[in-house]
Formats: structure tokens, sequence, C-alpha cells
């Protein structure tokens, strides 16, 4: 099904415009801060269902994947057509009787004169065809994720190609660490890791083979917890990838940890991902600060102990914790300077859980390479995406960073998770002229508290003193439901406006009690965070914490006794019904 939209009076506000090629007329700026040289101009303002992973044909077709599904597409397909530099036709396609389960989108890739894609379960493509803005012809399925569980927490599906036909695809862990029953204080790490037989890695696969399942492909790397950035680097042949470190070091190990420990750890890891190679999850973690892997708390480290994790590889660069890299593409254009060729564009989607510090990341940085190896630090290449510093909540940001395509001219595009816009990067500086001088502003952006080391007593956005309800809530909920109850957009469901929180109690308590997978609608959006299990608080912390949520946030329900909890959980016990409630929503 092909919805087409001529969108400059429907998505496009006044002086808006998309140019194909570089355009630099005034009242076009897109509100980011680059480089000087650099302008950004906007694409598309909004799109409803938002943007994720994005790529650009030979022939300047702008294709993007969208974040949640509708009837009218899964896919849009960007094109100015009368030359004016506006883009006045978006098509979508796909939808309503295309192939099920779309949402969680996490791959857009051109390849071999297809566009492939994913959901959470599937990885489609589809055949481009010369002159023809939108494929004619069939969705074809090339992998499926079959496993008997379904959905799970680290379950997003970004691919990359080699040189010689090859896609690679990771299977993330459907763990934080490993734990069983999983994200619960004190809990040890299940040793060996029985997950990582099948998942916590990369797989190899034929990518012109369709109908594949995980068996067909070959297990090409290991120790991976999640991975949303994936590319393969033309200049050395190599796979890259980035991945999000684990979760909750304060939440199951505060005897070990101090919130400005697990606000920071552990690493984002860039990694140089070669066959065979392991990085160690669950067993370690990077520790950027320190600069080597330790010895994971599940597994009887302490912050400090390396243990086994001398035997595992460190990645390139280690980023600070919960910036959330989500793409990554190698610069090999010749529109930007010199000092940009070869190198990595790096979009940080931002951090949702780095309570009580403010959240950090939401920006694209640039890492220069030499020689096949990254030859500086980190740079801040475009910012000003938040819209807001210090950024306390994940839904105060105006927009979140989250795809990265470059043109055939050399031009790079920029996707935003929240609103679904997309920026276009051109310079237009002089090449022969650019250093560390037009650099210097962009440093400066370094010291702004989503990008810089927080002080550990001058950043801290909780005063002391929490008790009761407060206390359990900034201790077990704010780092996924945010302190302000908005959650983190498809991931973790607000706490307000929903009859899961205001409705019924014992559904209510049962959640905490036990949990809560698959995906979940909340309004007209859709939740893939995983809602852990909380049956090891008191009866009375489960009542204090539903109650202290019942009447916040802009709740006014009653209140839930430590009789109701203990009566449910009583129950619960006698019926055996203790693993998570399964919701699905499709």
């Amino acid at each position: 099904m092909v919805f087409k939209h001529k969108i400059r009076n429907i998505i496009l506000p006044l002086g808006i415009a998309f140019c194909l090629t570089q355009c630099t007329e005034p009242g076009r700026d897109g509100g980011l801060f680059l480089p000087d040289g650099f302008t950004s101009v906007v694409v598309v303002d909004s799109i409803p269902e938002r943007v994720r992973h994005m790529d650009v044909t030979e022939d300047n077709i702008l294709y993007a994947k969208l974040r949640n599904s509708k009837e009218d597409g899964v896919v849009a397909a960007i094109q100015d057509t009368d030359g004016n530099g506006e883009a006045d036709i978006i098509e979508k396609f796909g939808g309503s009787n295309g192939p099920q389960r779309w949402s969680y989108a996490t791959a857009m890739r051109v390849y071999n004169d297809y566009i492939y894609f994913s959901s959470e379960l599937v990885v489609y493509r589809q055949k481009l065809n010369p002159g023809t803005l939108v494929p004619e012809g069939e969705v074809e399925v090339v992998l499926t994720d079959d496993h008997e569980h379904g959905k799970h927490e680290h379950i997003a599906k970004p691919v990359a190609f080699d040189d010689e036909g090859n896609m690679y695809v990771p299977f993330g862990a459907p763990s934080n660490a490993c734990q069983d029953p999983k994200r619960t204080p004190g809990v040890p790490g299940m040793d060996p890791c029985p997950q990582l037989e099948d998942h916590g890695g990369i797989w190899k696969f034929d990518a012109n083979k369709l109908g594949q399942t995980q068996k067909d492909g070959v297990k090409y790397a290991t120790g991976i917890r999640s991975v949303v950035a994936l590319t393969w680097n033309p200049t050395d042949g190599e796979l890259y990838g980035l991945m999000h470190g684990r979760d909750d070091l304060l939440r199951l190990w505060p005897d070990k940890y101090t919130p400005w420990e697990s606000a920071l750890l552990p690493s984002e890891e860039f990694m140089k991902i070669t066959e065979g190679s392991d990085f160690g999850w669950p067993y370690c973690y990077y520790d950027q600060l320190k600069g080597k892997k330790v010895l994971a708390p599940e597994y009887g480290g302490d912050g400090e102990i390396i243990g086994r994790c001398d035997q595992y590889e460190d990645p390139i660069i280690g980023f600070p914790g919960h910036w959330a890299p989500n793409d990554v593409v190698f610069y090999q254009g010749d529109q930007f300077p010199d000092r940009y060729k070869d190198g990595a564009f790096i979009a940080f989607h931002g951090s949702t859980n780095r309570s009580p510090y403010p959240q950090s990341g939401y920006f694209v940085g640039f890492v220069p390479f030499k020689d096949g190896k990254p030859s500086g630090d980190v740079e801040v290449f475009a910012d000003g995406f938040a819209g807001v510093d210090p950024l306390v909540s994940v839904r105060d940001a105006v927009y979140r960073p989250m795809g990265i395509a470059f043109g055939p001219d050399g031009s790079m595009y920029i996707s935003d998770s929240v609103k679904g816009k997309i920026w276009k990067i051109i310079f237009n500086g002089d090449r022969n002229n650019f250093g560390e001088e037009q650099l210097l502003a962009m440093e400066d952006r370094k010291k702004l508290s989503h990008i810089r080391t927080p002080d550990e007593i001058k950043d801290n956005l909780i005063s002391g003193g929490l008790v009761g309800g407060p206390k359990a809530y900034q201790t077990y909920c704010s780092a996924c439901h945010q302190r302000n109850g908005k959650g983190a957009p498809g991931r973790f469901p607000p706490l307000t406006g929903t009859d899961w929180v205001t409705g019924d109690k014992e559904r209510l308590i049962s959640v905490v009690l036990r949990g809560m997978e698959g995906s979940l609608k909340v309004g007209d959006e859709v939740y893939n965070g995983l809602m852990p299990q909380h049956s090891f608080l008191s009866d009375q912390e489960i009542a204090e914490v539903l109650t202290y949520i019942r009447s916040n946030f802009g709740n006014d329900a009653s209140a839930v006794s430590k009789n109701e909890v203990t009566k449910l959980r009583e129950q619960l016990q006698e019926s055996g019904e203790n693993g998570p409630i399964q919701v699905q929503t499709d």
C-alpha cells in the first residue's frame, strides 16, 4: 500500500527547505550548533510516525524507516520533484498490506539495489527500480528471529553488509546481566551464561538468501550485550559497532556503587568486531575512567577487580555510560574538509537512566581515524537537539538524534526520534583552511551538563532526606519512568493518563510483583521496554511506592495498602503465577 503526500503545506512550515544539492540561502538554518563552515537545513519538520534509521540512494532519494507503523506505511521515501529545494513529496509504503510486527524499526540500508529494513523480529528487503520512488516488487523476508520467547529487551535488528555479499545482524541479550530472575538486586549472574549460545553477539548471513533464521547464520562475535549502531568500514574492510553497556549498577548493587559511578558507568564501547572476537558480556564491563575491563558485580566484581576480564577484547574507545549510540557511519564523501575523511560519525541518542544526575548524550559526535585507528578523542559535531540544559528527564528533550546517512554529494542527514524531524548538514566554508580554530566553539559545548563529566556534588539533582514512597520511586523507578513520571518514548511508558496506573489496583500490584514483558500500548504509542519484577521489595515498600505513583504525576487515585499487597502476594504464591505478565500489541 502506498500513500502519497504533497507536503509543502502539510509537513513543512513556511521557509523550510530540502536541498538535494548544496543550498545556502538565508532563513533556512536548521538550528543546530555545528563547526564553523557547516550549515544545517531542515529536510522535513516532522513525520508523525517518527524516524529511526535512514539511507540515501545514488539518485538522491532518502529512505527512512518509521518508528511506529500505521496503516499508511512503515517506510518513507522523500524526494524533491520540482527542483525548488523543498521536500514536496513523502511517500509512505508497506502499511497494512505488508508484513506484521513492524514496530521498533532499527535498520534502513541500501545494498545491492535493495532497501533492507527491520522490525524487532524480522529483516526485510525490497527491490529498488531505477526511476521509481517506491519499490514495486514484493516485500521479501530475509531473516526471521524465530525464538519461542518472541520479543525481549535488546531485540533491535540493525544490519551491515561487507564487500563479499554477507549481512551482519546482532541478536541482543535478553537480559541486563544474565541474572535469574533478571534485574533483581543482589542476584548473581548465571555462570556460564546460557544466553550466550544464541544471543549477546553478531551473526553473519548470506545477504541474498531469503527465508533465513538464526541457524542459517554463523556466530561472528560474542560477549556483546546490545547493538543498535552497526556498520561496515569500507576503508579497512572491517565491521564496527557500538555496544550499549549494562544498566542498574546502583539499583542492583547499592553497597558497591555510588549514584555518580552508576551514572557514568559502564562505558558505551566502540568496537572493531573481527570474526571470533569476544567482548566479555556479561562477565565484564569496560570502565572508561580506568581504561580497562573489570569484573561485573554479578560475578564477584566490585568496580576494581579485573579477574577473568583480561582475556576479553577492549573497545577502540570507551564513551561515557548511557549515551546510547544508535548509529555510526564512516565518512567517504568529498564535500566535508579532509579531517573528516574516513572518520566515524556517531549519533548519541541520549541517556534515560542517569538520575540523580542530568541526562547525557543527545548529540552527534565525530571520531577521527588514521591508519585504521582512532586518532583523537570524540568531537562534538552537531549539538542543540535537546534544546534544554540541564536535561532532567528524557521527555524534556525537544529532539534526539537517531540516524545518520550521507548523500552522493557528501552531505549528511540526521534523523530525530521524537518528532520525526530530518536535517541536512552541508559544508560551505573553506575546505583548505579548516582546522582547530573552526572547532573551538564545539569544544566549548563539552562544558555543558549533557556532555561533561558531572560534578559528584554540584550536579546531583536530588536533595537528601527522601523517605517512603518518594525514596522507593527514586531508587527503583525513576531510571526508567523518569523523575517526572513521563517515561521514555518507545521504551518506558508514562505513569500518567493510563488505566494501568490509576485503574485496577490488583493488576498494578501484580505487575510490580511479577514484572511485565512484551509490547504495551499507552495512548497512541507502543512501548517495548521491560518491567522487571520487584517482588524483592517488602509489602510496605510496594504499597508506599504505588500510593506515591497513584497520587502524583497528575494522578488522583486511591492509596494502596500493605494488606492489599500482602493478600495478592499470597494468592500468587499459592497459584504459582510468578512469571512476568505477557502483553502484546501488534
